[in-house]
């Protein structure tokens, strides 16, 4: 269980990111976080593995503090916590599988990090993982000829690799078509339904965060404004999220100012 206690999160310029943060989010559960741009989406999943350091308050993954953990052990930690990025993160100039494998090297001695040398075992974990997205066909192609759906893919079967038990999803459609977003969500959804891994995702569209979560969040200005199930989301939530307005298409009509 992920449990936020009265969580901030102050940046050295003085901005508050977080404000008196307060959530508990279940093993198993698909959460949506919705919110205008700057509202503290990004930061709040990034303090679960501890890509920022919360400030104030209190943060546990499973019972154990966020905050107090150093070197090997927050390693050791982040090693459960799988993270998708909108922009990839794949080393474009070698092939599908091996991109995959690179999960595996925090665990594996220097020397076969070092060059690369990866045994049976994990070449079909790899393998296995690439099947579990729907891109076996594309092991061995060269990821930089690859789409941006079948490259957010490979970043989604690499985070498998880990075994994780939470897939962190930072805008991961953001720089994709329609078409191709719902089918990485698809993805994200059977993972969460059949894995039984708990996936918290930011996203801007909201016609896909009522679609495929469970659960919505949505932040505004740091702060909570709404927590519930993402069938109870209407008009009224959505202008208590957002400054603007979103259109039929969940698009989002941002102020100007």
């Amino acid at each position: 269980m992920i449990k936020f206690e009265d969580v901030g999160k102050r940046y050295p310029n003085g901005f508050e990111g977080l404000k008196h943060i307060n959530l508990s989010i279940e093993q198993g559960e698909f959460v949506a976080i919705i919110g205008l741009s700057g509202a503290g989406k990004s930061t709040l999943i990034r303090t679960i593995n501890r890509m920022h350091d919360v400030t104030s308050g209190k943060l546990t993954v499973d019972d154990v503090d966020v905050m107090s953990l150093y070197g090997k052990q927050l390693r050791r930690f982040r090693r459960k916590i799988g993270m998708i990025f909108q922009s990839f993160n794949l080393i474009t100039r070698t092939t599908v599988i091996k991109n995959v494998m690179t999960a595996f090297v925090p665990d594996m001695p220097w020397y076969r990090s070092t060059f690369g040398i990866y045994n049976k075992e994990e070449k079909i974990k790899a393998l296995e993982c690439l099947d579990k997205v729907g891109i076996l066909d594309k092991a061995f192609v060269r990821a930089d000829q690859l789409s941006g759906g079948q490259q957010q893919r490979v970043a989604l079967a690499r985070t498998l690799a880990q075994d994780p038990q939470i897939i962190l999803a930072d805008e991961p459609v953001a720089a994709l078509d329609p078409v191709t977003a719902k089918q990485v969500m698809d993805d994200f959804k059977r993972i969460n339904e059949d894995m039984k891994i708990t996936v918290l995702i930011n996203i801007h569209h909201v016609d896909l965060a009522l679609k495929y979560a469970s659960r919505v969040i949505g932040i505004r200005e740091g702060e909570i404004v709404y927590d519930g199930p993402a069938s109870d989301v209407n008009e009224e939530v959505l202008t208590k999220i957002y400054k603007g307005k979103v259109d039929n298409e969940g698009n989002v009509q941002e102020e100007e100012g």
